[in-house]
């Protein structure tokens, strides 16, 4: 790992709640379908991206409220949640989506074939992160949102880990608004 990443993902986090602050009960999260070996970018699996921002474009702008960046080592969605309370579908589906199209570009010709796992991570005091791997999928494995969803749940809990002991029940788990895209 790049000793100089955690820094790099920090600025990026602070820079998605510069965007559109937090709510009390919310906490800013990353979700990542990162690569396990090689890449995962446009550049090494165009077809992929072709569906991924095919997805991304049909969400509407009251869907989902979260920052979309691509990275050489595979997509990342920067978003909020509050601990203890389910993403929204349209986040679930985009990550199921963004699997997926690993698998179709794979079937249409992209060379990026090693395996991809979704990890959820956060940061915390001082310097560091925390990070929870949800599993890992090979492009020929089936994707299904209902457990991904399930999955992004449970290890959304473990990362939390306090909080989800803090938040009242109905509290606010998602907002609404235009999906921001950056790329880095």
């Amino acid at each position: 790992m790049d000793p100089l990443w955690p820094q790099t993902f920090r600025a990026r986090m602070h820079g998605f709640e510069a965007r559109r602050p937090r709510q009390p009960a919310e906490v800013s999260v990353s979700i990542k379908v990162r690569v396990v070996s090689g890449c995962f970018h446009r550049d090494h699996s165009p077809h992929a991206y072709v569906l991924i921002h095919q997805h991304l474009n049909r969400l509407s702008p009251p869907e989902a409220e979260f920052a979309f960046e691509e990275h050489e080592s595979g997509p990342e969605i920067l978003v909020y949640v509050a601990a203890g309370v389910a993403l929204a579908k349209s986040v679930i589906d985009l990550v199921a989506a963004i699997i997926k199209a690993r698998s179709d570009g794979v079937k249409a010709g992209d060379s990026a074939r090693h395996p991809v796992e979704l990890v959820v991570r956060r940061t915390v005091e001082g310097e560091t992160f925390k990070e929870e791997v949800v599993f890992r999928f090979d492009h020929t494995d089936p994707v299904s949102a209902e457990v991904i969803g399930e999955r992004l749940g449970v290890a959304l809990d473990k990362l939390l880990g306090a909080e989800a002991k803090k938040v009242e029940p109905g509290s606010p788990s998602k907002r609404q608004g235009k999906p921001k895209r950056k790329r880095s």
